[in-house]
């Protein structure tokens, strides 16, 4: 089956304000990501922040040109395209849903323009077959068409959420990417914005690219997660897989800081905070906080190493043997401290 996304050794780089007047350190966003999303298919992204989720959100509907690597949509590449032929590709091929819909929305525009618009942008059918269009949206998210005239500020956060979820729906895209859609929500509504999702993924076929620091709603709403440190892939595992078969110790932790609540376990312990992307550690990213790191990884970049299971692949040098449990982990983490490899964090640009 063609893959409806993909992403080869992409490189993000960003230009930091820090680094004095004259130069601008650099942010290594992402380095060397290597992604498939497959039409229908639910991916989810997860990491802490600054681990380049957001950066590999906006790649994926070609909001964000990578410095190195190639983007194709449906077999073809993003950034050859000619600037109109690519905006009509990706306008019409893709949705994006942000964090934050008080901000995401224009709230000068009643929610009737803010769904016409991307129909008006994009010349798509007849006016009145543009009004019928935005009277359907409403319905499919859930929203009374009492509330067509109505702006941003006079809806509540879960109906602005509706709102935005509709306007990515609008064009009847293939693929849409979600960025961390219910952070700006109340608990109460998370559950429902969430459910809608999940409806709509499967009343119309869409793909979906789920980015949350939620690690547990990832698990389950998604087929596949892809865990990211510090702008890399270090991880992509079946969701079934992940939370007690994962091999990456960092997913391993991860997963250990929001144990379910009917077998509670301590959290595996990490050493330090996140490294700064702009001078990123040398070899594997994470091994300036891992328990089982020691030169090895200071000095390459592990590649990936397939799993016994079918999609399960990692980039680790010492990883988590199979049916290790967290238990294990954690008295295994608490035991060494400070990491082995207690080494300087140097940068190294662009490592493979």
């Amino acid at each position: 089956m063609t893959a409806l996304v993909r992403l080869a050794d992409t490189h993000v780089v960003h230009r930091a304000r820090s680094g004095g007047p004259f130069a601008r350190d650099r942010v290594y966003a992402l380095t060397g990501v290597d992604l498939t999303v497959a039409p229908g298919e639910t991916v989810g992204v997860v990491g802490e922040s600054g681990c380049g989720k957001s950066t590999l959100a906006k790649v994926l509907v070609g909001v964000q040109r990578p410095a190195s690597g190639t983007v194709t949509f449906g077999g073809r590449d993003l950034w050859t395209m000619k600037p109109a032929e690519r905006r009509a590709a990706v306008g019409a091929g893709t949705g994006m849903i942000f964090q934050d819909p008080s901000t995401a929305l224009n709230r000068r525009l009643s929610v009737r323009r803010i769904l016409r618009d991307p129909l008006d942008v994009h010349r798509r059918g007849t006016p009145a077959g543009r009004e019928l269009r935005v009277q359907e949206l409403m319905s499919l998210v859930g929203l009374p068409r009492a509330l067509a005239e109505a702006l941003p500020g006079q809806l509540s956060g879960g109906q602005r959420q509706r709102v935005a979820i509709a306007r990515a729906l609008a064009l009847d895209p293939d693929l849409v990417v979600a960025d961390e859609p219910t952070s700006a929500l109340d608990v109460s509504v998370r559950a429902q914005i969430l459910n809608l999702l999940l409806d709509l993924k499967e009343r119309l076929g869409l793909a979906l690219v789920f980015v949350s620091h939620d690690i547990q709603t990832v698990r389950r709403m998604s087929d596949r997660v892809v865990t990211m440190y510090l702008g890399r892939i270090v991880e992509e595992s079946p969701a079934a897989e992940v939370t007690a078969r994962a091999r990456h110790p960092y997913t391993r932790a991860l997963f250990s800081a929001t144990p379910g609540l009917l077998a509670p376990i301590d959290p595996i312990p990490l050493a330090g905070p996140v490294p700064s992307a702009t001078r990123p550690p040398t070899g594997c990213p994470f091994r300036t906080r891992c328990w089982k790191a020691d030169g090895t990884c200071a000095s390459a970049m592990p590649d990936f190493t397939a799993a016994s299971t079918p999609g399960h692949r990692f980039r680790c040098h010492h990883p988590v043997r199979e049916g290790e449990s967290t238990h294990d982990l954690v008295a295994q983490a608490v035991a060494v401290s400070p990491p082995v490899a207690d080494i300087p964090a140097q940068h190294h640009q662009h490592q493979p």
